[in-house]
């Protein structure tokens, strides 16, 4: 197996490459204004670090949310053109969950959350082995309302005078995309339409139709 792993989902952009038993690159850089510059240069760098060409890949994985328009759309959309031009399945796998997976197996219940911008954050609820609320968008205070800690990602750190109860990891990781894709692949799970967990409808929106002039 050779999975390409890319998540644009959080001002990250993530890369990573798996045989199906550990990751053999991963790069990510941080900086929420050029996803569509930095995706396709990252995935290069990944390729030649593993000493892999984009022919050999035999699957690609993407994280799809929850998270802003434009960075998903630059993930999907390449994961979407290099799966048709290569001819492989294509996963779709939710942020949050891969944030999950990062989380100390010692930790047996918590609430991983992502900036949402707006003063808002993307979160959900998740036991061992099981996502069981979310995902969903909300204030901060409203999660700690609503659930309790700790809470983990980089949501979490940005709001941790709110939250206050919080835990590592901060930041997302492709390997933990690809990770949950590999898992899918091995049971045999099809590769299936893209869904974009968006949440909340875009910021930029069509403008009204003119007022009639009296």
């Amino acid at each position: 197996m050779r999975l390409l792993a890319i998540d644009t989902s959080t001002p990250a952009v993530a890369v990573a490459l798996h045989d199906g038993e550990r990751a053999l690159a991963e790069r990510v850089v941080v900086d929420a204004r050029r996803h569509g510059e930095l995706v396709a240069p990252l995935v290069q760098e990944v390729l030649d670090a593993a000493g892999v060409r984009a022919a050999e890949l035999t699957a690609i994985a993407v994280g799809v949310g929850p998270g802003p328009y434009t960075g998903l759309r630059v993930g999907i959309v390449t994961a979407k053109v290099m799966a048709h031009a290569l001819g492989v399945p294509v996963y779709g796998v939710c942020g949050l969950d891969a944030l999950a997976r990062r989380v100390d197996a010692d930790v047996t219940a918590f609430t991983v959350l992502t900036d949402a911008r707006r003063k808002e954050v993307y979160w959900a609820r998740y036991l061992p082995g099981e996502r069981v609320a979310g995902p969903s968008v909300d204030k901060p205070s409203v999660v700690a309302a609503t659930v309790t800690g700790p809470y983990v990602g980089p949501g979490a750190e940005l709001y941790r005078d709110v939250l206050g109860d919080v835990h590592g990891p901060s930041e997302q990781s492709a390997v933990a995309v690809a990770e949950l894709a590999v898992a899918r692949a091995r049971q045999g799970a099809p590769s299936e339409e893209l869904r974009p967990l968006y949440l909340r409808r875009p910021d930029a929106t069509e403008p009204a139709a003119p007022k009639p002039v009296s």
